[in-house]
């Protein structure tokens, strides 16, 4: 059954950009997480006025959990934006019905 990764950033306004940026090159060009995560099937990057919200699409729940604990997300991921965050991320997983 299909999952999503619904992860918001609470980012300061003047970071947003640069929040985006580092998220798209590691995500979208570096670590090509459609191509290197198994069960990855689907990305997005929504920049909202109050925060940045991350949708990724897997294939199952146990595929979006394995990325949360991969050393892409916990060290390079978060690593990168962690200086950029106000807050910790909210992250939620979803299984499509």
């Amino acid at each position: 059954m299909a999952a999503y990764l619904e992860i918001t950033l609470d980012v300061a306004a003047d970071n947003r950009p640069k929040a985006a940026g580092v998220y798209k090159l590691l995500v979208h060009n570096k670590y090509r997480l459609l191509d290197k995560t198994p069960g990855a099937t689907s990305k997005e990057l929504l920049v909202r006025e109050e925060d940045i919200q991350v949708l990724h699409g897997f294939a199952t729940v146990e595929n979006a959990k394995a990325y949360l604990e991969s050393d892409l997300f916990t060290k390079e991921v978060s690593g990168e934006l962690r200086l950029l965050l106000k807050a910790e991320p909210e992250v939620r997983i979803y299984e499509v019905a």
